[in-house]
């Protein structure tokens, strides 16, 4: 049975990301395109893209490692070997070694869905926050910024280039993550895998975040400019026309908003 982890030279610990490394690096020094189209150089490279496939998806490595345990614990020495022994004990220790194996298996596996969920949350959660709150913001115009004292706007300016630093992070990481961008469409290695790991290109991910962002302000100016709705109560605090300090508010809350559900998974971990 074939060792994709020799073939990709990678420990069997080995997390996805390093897998994914090691699986470029190496398609990219063993491609037929860059080899004359040696025979030799191409059935390598079909190893190495058959192991990718196995390992790069939780379930078939799983599935893999099992079978891979098993067929390491048979071929191991001898009749009289412990890893074949009929022994009592012998059974015993093997079913004990099966278990840990499997427990690790299962523990990497799910731990592997979990940073998965966890970097598709944080980006998905800036998006949204970034969508809801260009419409709160259209729709209710709060001008805080004009009301505050000296202190106020500080704080305020502050929130506001943290919450940018912040979104920009957030959007370079999704996009680094979960799109391709057009230079890796012309590497013929990655065309196939890439798009299944990255369905979307950066082209696309940056323009659905435009038009988002463009969407969800122009209804929420048309709510609040038919519905007319902002507190009444308040008026000092909000605007019936649009303002450039509007531009503060999204930033803020995206950051607040990231920082509670960083804060809950903490909790939840």
């Amino acid at each position: 049975m074939a060792n994709y982890y020799e073939i990709l030279k990678v420990s069997p610990k080995a997390s996805k990301t390093e897998i994914k490394s090691a699986y470029r690096r190496l398609a990219r020094k063993l491609h037929p395109d860059k080899n004359q189209g040696s025979e030799e150089t191409a059935r390598a490279f079909a190893k190495i893209a058959e192991a990718w496939e196995v390992l790069r998806d939780p379930q078939s490595r799983s599935a893999y490692d099992k079978r891979l345990l098993h067929t390491q614990m048979h071929d191991s020495g001898n009749g009289d070997s412990l890893f074949v022994s009929s022994n009592t004990h012998a059974r015993r220790w093997r079913q004990m070694v099966y278990e840990h194996r499997y427990n690790e298996i299962i523990d990497r596996m799910i731990a592997e869905e979990r940073r998965e969920s966890l970097a598709l949350q944080k980006i998905i959660f800036p998006t949204v926050a970034l969508f809801v709150s260009c419409l709160v913001v259209a729709m209710l115009r709060p001008q805080l910024f004009e009301n505050s004292a000296v202190i106020g706007k500080i704080v305020l300016v502050s929130l506001f280039v943290a919450g940018v630093i912040h979104l920009w992070g957030r959007v370079k990481d999704g996009l680094e993550r979960f799109t391709y961008g057009e230079a890796e469409l012309h590497e013929s290695i990655l065309d196939d895998n890439e798009r299944k790991v990255k369905p979307f290109s950066r082209v696309f991910a940056a323009g659905f975040l435009l038009l988002g962002v463009g969407l969800s302000f122009g209804i929420g100016l048309f709510i609040g400019n038919l519905f007319q709705v902002f507190p009444a109560s308040m008026p000092a605090m909000f605007s019936h026309s649009l303002k450039p300090e509007f531009i503060f508010y999204p930033p803020i809350f995206v950051l607040l908003v990231d920082v509670a559900h960083g804060f809950a998974s903490r909790v939840d971990i």
